[in-house]
């Protein structure tokens, strides 16, 4: 982040409740060619198909242009153009790239409005945060639940980042941005027209597309107003006992001690939402009973890839488990199914580099003590489907399991050692360690 914005920051900090003017002038030559030097140099391209190594090749001549168009307000956001990923309840989730220059533009506008509302943000909230994760988020969720907390109100929010409304977000913004330049390209970005494959083009009157690069800090901005500072200044004062809340993007369980504060909450929030122009899924958004009592699955949930549940430690204590969820399961092991399949004719030792890659990302999140069982299957359903794709290559069979384990011991990928303490035995764990 550039000097000057550390400026920014630290007032912000200091007064939570000034909003800044004059912002737009750190749209400069030099800001834009940080921004450009922080993109993904491998990213797909947006509409206009301008690559990141194109655009370096003319690199201080483009800055230069576009600077000049944005103090002479000839800068225009292009059009999004619209990808698919796969869910895990087999649907596809719609994601944005944007031009390679509005990601610039965007860039340093994200710096600035992380500068600003940083300082206003809750501990509560764990995405697209500097120094906070998911993982940090399941553990703090665990830490607190091991408390006197009885009761979880699970949400699930339809179509958020396509639901934001943008007036109401552009009057959030406007609480800390004092600049209708800021926030005129703001919204340029939101009415920016999303072009499909075919080439037509829709014009978006709500939602943010997500792949943006400003996309995540917009969307914290927007659950800030609508959820975290509700629950910390309106909810909580009216809860007769404790309550907790976590939040990752716009995944997020509450947690309450009392079972009328419980029913309340679960009462006030879809008019609450309903208010900012969101949903919430009835079929996933539920009240549960969660304590030590129950141990019979019933007060049971899942919460960014974990299934939480309470159960007995080795020791025989009462503890919250949490274990890899069975869609998660599922969509790692089909994920990788297909990725083998794809990939089965390339060189082994490119193919099994590849795999420590996955398992070592699969350990370092899911790697929680007492999730080794959960470990193990991905563990065993990877070897097997090794064994199966590695074996199809050719026409002849290249493998017996005898030849299958001498190459996985020649690449170093096989070894017995323990993970946790619940003394289960794993081949390919160096793999995962």
């Amino acid at each position: 982040m550039q000097t000057s914005i550390h400026v920014i920051a630290q007032a912000a900090q200091r007064d939570k409740s000034k909003s800044f003017r004059s912002l737009y002038s750190f749209l400069n030559r030099v800001t834009l060619a940080q921004a450009y030097h922080g993109l993904n140099k491998d990213a797909a391209p947006g509409v206009d198909r301008v690559t990141y190594e194109s655009y370096g090749m003319n690199l201080e001549r483009n800055l230069i242009d576009l600077e000049a168009r944005l103090k002479n307000k000839r800068y225009f956001a292009n059009a999004v153009r619209r990808v698919t990923i796969p869910k895990d309840n087999g649907k596809t989730r719609p994601l944005g790239i944007p031009a390679l220059e509005d990601k610039l533009v965007q860039y340093v506008v994200r710096d600035l409005l992380e500068a600003l509302f940083e300082p206003l943000f809750y501990k509560h909230s764990y995405a697209y945060r500097p120094d906070k994760s998911a993982r940090q988020a399941v553990e703090e969720s665990r830490t607190q639940l091991m408390g006197t907390y009885r009761y979880v109100v699970e949400v699930d929010i339809q179509n958020f980042f396509g639901s934001i409304n943008h007036d109401w977000l552009i009057k959030m913004i406007e609480m800390r941005v004092n600049d209708s330049s800021i926030t005129g390209l703001i919204r340029q970005w939101l009415k920016a027209g999303i072009q499909y494959d075919d080439g037509h083009v829709e014009n978006p009157e709500e939602g943010t597309p997500q792949g943006g690069v400003v996309s995540p800090i917009l969307a914290n901005i927007y659950l800030h107003y609508v959820l975290d500072n509700w629950f910390q200044t309106k909810v909580k004062p009216k809860c007769a006992m404790e309550a907790t809340l976590v939040r990752y993007a716009d995944d997020f369980v509450v947690a309450f001690r009392s079972e009328k504060d419980a029913n309340w909450f679960f009462s006030e929030l879809p008019g609450r939402f309903a208010k900012f122009g969101l949903n919430l899924s009835e079929d996933k958004t539920r009240k549960i009973r969660f304590t030590r009592f129950d141990k019979d699955g019933s007060g049971t949930f899942d919460f960014l890839g974990f299934n939480f549940r309470w159960g007995v430690s080795r020791k025989g204590h009462d503890v919250v488990l949490t274990r890899t969820s069975g869609k998660k399961i599922h969509k790692t092991i089909t994920g990788f199914a297909k990725w083998i399949k794809e990939n089965r004719n390339k060189p082994v030792r490119w193919i099994m580099q590849r795999v420590k890659s996955k398992l070592l990302g699969h350990k370092n999140y899911f790697g929680i003590q007492g999730n080794s069982e959960r470990i193990w299957q991905i563990m065993r359903a990877y070897e097997r489907l090794l064994f199966k794709w590695l074996n199809r290559r050719s026409q002849r069979r290249s493998y017996s399991w005898a030849a299958f384990s001498e190459m996985i011991s020649f690449y170093n990928v096989r070894s017995s050692a323990r993970i946790g303490n619940n003394g289960v035995q794993m081949s390919f764990m160096s793999l995962l360690f």
